[in-house]
């Protein structure tokens, strides 16, 4: 199953109630600190939502709750893959996505046979404080040249204008989180988006 290239990452349901009308395809949701029996209704909302809009959901972080709600992907940061029961997520047939941001994760992951691999932040981020600075596009080529056939997401201070250069460098996906939501009129960004990665 090939992944679409624009990847947009929404803290609530919201935004994909705004956006997968507008042809969003691969996105993921992230409710990092909500509890499960808190999240596991939403997280069922948004896998219907994907489903009839023929989208491909990404549950971040909650494994358990992607299980039960019969999603078909999880992306796991490295301090969830601590805690995360794999083979469990294995056996339930969930395709797996990990983030990764120096060459031990990234072995690390690649040990654990993922879906896709995510590199970040390949620009500076406002989204969250990180101990790494950014990648830049070097190293998403030299990551591409690591994994192989393996889908590569750029992620971090990306825009529409960016978006070209991270694919030519070698990532297959890229993915967007503030040049969304803290766009001024964000389904035109949505479109301007879709635009550039199709």
């Amino acid at each position: 199953m090939k992944l679409d290239r624009f990847y947009p990452i929404f803290d609530n349901l919201g935004w994909l109630e705004r956006t997968l009308p507008l042809g969003v395809k691969l996105v993921q949701l992230r409710m990092k600190d909500l509890p499960e029996a808190e999240l596991r209704p939403l997280v069922a909302r948004a896998e219907a939502l994907c489903r009839t809009h023929g989208a491909t959901l990404v549950v971040n972080d909650h494994w358990r709750v992607a299980i039960e709600e019969s999603c078909g992907w999880v992306h796991l940061g490295q301090e969830d893959l601590d805690e995360a029961d794999l083979p469990a997520i294995r056996r339930a047939g969930l395709k797996l996505g990990i983030s990764t941001h120096d060459h031990a994760e990234l072995d690390r992951a690649l040990a654990l046979s993922p879906d896709y691999v995510a590199l970040g932040p390949v620009y500076p981020t406002i989204l969250k404080k990180m101990k790494w600075e950014q990648q830049g596009l070097e190293r998403v080529t030299e990551w591409k040249r690591l994994i192989g056939d393996l889908p590569l997401v750029a992620i971090g201070g990306m825009n529409v204008a960016r978006a070209a250069g991270a694919f030519q460098a070698g990532a297959d996906i890229v993915s967007a989180v503030t040049d969304i939501t803290l766009h001024e009129a964000p389904e035109t960004r949505v479109r301007q988006w879709i635009e550039a990665t199709r």
